[in-house]
């Protein structure tokens, strides 16, 4: 039953959410401050989320092969590479790291 209220819990708050979303008044949004940490939200979300999924494993920092696939992808990209050539560095030196690595 308690998965039951964790579910009707989480829909009610997404509602909530994008029901305040929606009552927000249009010249709030239209704020300088506003405007830009709107353009640099995703990018920091998108950051933190990579750095998690890089070097954490549960509770303990982890370097593996994914480091050296990450900063394979950074190399790349500061090179101004396609960004699918990015993720095909990435993919190749990871693999190529955990093959030597075992």
């Amino acid at each position: 039953m308690n998965i039951w209220i964790a579910i009707g819990a989480t829909a009610i708050g997404c509602y909530a959410v994008k029901l305040i979303g929606l009552l927000v008044p249009a010249g709030a949004l239209e704020r300088p401050l506003v405007r830009s940490l709107a353009a640099l939200l995703p990018v920091a979300l998108l950051a933190a989320l990579t750095a998690q999924q890089t070097f954490g494993d549960g509770r303990a920092l982890v370097l593996d092969a994914r480091v050296a696939g990450l900063a394979a992808a950074a190399v790349v990209l500061m090179l101004r590479a396609p960004f699918l050539l990015v993720v095909a560095a990435a993919v190749a030196v990871t693999a190529g790291a955990r093959a030597l690595g075992g």
